[in-house]
């Protein structure tokens, strides 16, 4: 009787989340009073970022957000 053997692939813990960062390009970002950005949160679609952006400036009127599509660099190859 043959008996099937299965393997699965450990994926590093590092690599995934990089994948994760790609599929979740579009992000909220706060205004901060330097001119510089935090990201507040990330989405998959730009209508869910809206949705949670108008939800935001209603709970947090004085505080200037932004949508923007925040998609990581590229590392090159080795």
């Amino acid at each position: 009787m043959t008996q099937a053997t299965v393997s699965f692939h450990t994926i590093d813990e590092n690599s995934a989340n990089k994948y994760r960062a790609k599929l979740k390009g579009w992000a909220i970002a706060r205004l901060l009073p330097d001119m510089s950005r935090e990201v507040v949160a990330r989405f998959r679609s730009r209508s869910d970022a809206e949705g949670r952006m108008q939800l935001l400036q209603r709970t947090a009127p004085g505080t200037n957000f932004m949508i923007v599509f925040d998609c990581p660099n590229e590392e090159p190859a080795v």
